[in-house]
């Protein structure tokens, strides 16, 4: 996300928090990397003010641990993340979720996503923007072969999904967050939300600027 961001020069500054310290391999004056606490964001409020905000966090059940750990990671760290930015002034916020979120879901994991959908669309934004993609490919910080095991078998079976069945096919990580700067453009007001064909199309879509 970061990089995609930093190869565009619609962005008068960039900020990305970290845990800790690290190197994202990005040389670009615009670019701020404060180390904060999530958990504590509020702490750090002040460097932390943008006008739009990409919320990229999520982890696994299997990292996670437990169901309440999850949570507070794919919920409750992205609801803090966002709150704090709208009350430092940003108007637009750009969240991946996952394709099948809803409050309603039986599973656990896209029930989760899907209350943090609902949570977010009652903050007092300018634009509300849902990714909803299916497996995200790419690299990982992190090994999980057993993700990547998935990933692959999905990749192979990707060409027999048509139809309605191809919104299951997985997607680069970059055409994702390539979309999302696509629509940071041009936000519009409201609340959208962007399943996973229209944000292979739109990561898709050739030439920089809509």
């Amino acid at each position: 996300m970061v990089a995609e961001l930093a190869d565009s020069p619609d962005f008068a500054a960039i900020v990305a928090p970290l845990r800790r310290p690290a190197d994202l391999g990005i040389a670009d004056a615009r670019l701020r990397t404060p180390v904060v606490a999530f958990g504590r964001l509020s702490d750090d409020a002040e460097a932390l003010t943008a006008d739009q905000v990409f919320v990229c966090l999520g982890t696994t059940m299997k990292k996670a641990g437990s169901r309440q750990a999850f949570r507070a990671v794919d919920h409750d760290a992205v609801l803090e993340a966002a709150r704090v930015a709208v009350a430092g002034g940003a108007r637009d916020v750009f969240l991946v979720s996952s394709l099948g979120a809803d409050p309603a879901a039986r599973g656990f994991y896209l029930r989760v996503k899907g209350e943090t959908e609902a949570a977010l669309a009652e903050l007092p934004l300018r634009s509300l923007h849902v990714f909803r993609p299916s497996i995200l490919t790419g690299a990982r910080a992190e090994s999980r072969p057993a993700e990547r095991a998935g990933i692959i078998v999905a990749g192979l079976l990707s060409p027999l999904m048509t139809g309605p069945l191809r919104r299951y096919r997985p997607i680069p990580a970059a055409l994702v967050a390539r979309a999302m700067v696509r629509i940071a453009r041009n936000p519009g007001e409201g609340r959208f939300v962007h399943e996973s064909e229209e944000i292979a199309a739109l990561g898709a879509r050739e030439g920089r600027r809509d």
